[in-house]
């Protein structure tokens, strides 16, 4: 696999199926519940229609149209309108330990800015060492419970950042 052959782009409508495939599998294989998680919602399998917001976006990490994974930023459900979720990232072991993560989650971070968020807020899993360790470097700090109202009762990981 080719690094010039890689790109993180916007999603588009196609793009739904082979990313439904790479969230999914993430849960089983690091044995994420599946309910109370984003492997329940309803908006898995419609990622395209799901972000279709002024406010909100989600990229895909595409290797010669194959996606090998995402992330996005949407407003924090049932909080205050300047915070932001980074949420449903996700990679095909294919590109995971190659910088791809961090790569998508800065260019994440950085729509969230261009947005106009004062905060992000992210849930995750205890199992989502590596990821949990990139918030970290990124600057998230953790707190003692859940913000908003995602839905997401399983994820036993809740950080916050300043942006």
């Amino acid at each position: 696999m080719s690094k010039d052959r890689i790109v993180i782009r916007k999603i588009e409508p196609n793009d739904n199926a082979p990313l439904e495939q790479v969230i999914r599998a993430c849960f089983h294989e690091f044995k994420i519940p599946l309910e109370g998680t984003a492997y329940a919602d309803k908006e898995t399998p419609q990622m395209y229609e799901s972000y279709q917001n002024d406010n909100e976006v989600y990229f895909v990490i595409d290797a010669d149209g194959d996606i090998l994974g995402g992330g996005g930023v949407k407003p924090l459900r049932h909080f205050e309108a300047d915070v932001c979720e980074i949420q449903k990232m996700y990679f095909s072991p294919k590109v995971r330990g190659k910088g791809y993560g961090k790569l998508l989650f800065k260019k994440c971070l950085d729509a969230a800015k261009e947005l106009g968020y004062k905060q992000c807020y992210l849930e995750s899993a205890p199992q989502l060492k590596a990821a949990v360790h990139i918030y970290e470097s990124f600057g998230f700090k953790h707190l003692e419970g859940a913000l908003g109202n995602t839905g997401h009762y399983s994820c036993g990981v809740w950080m916050i950042k300043d942006l």
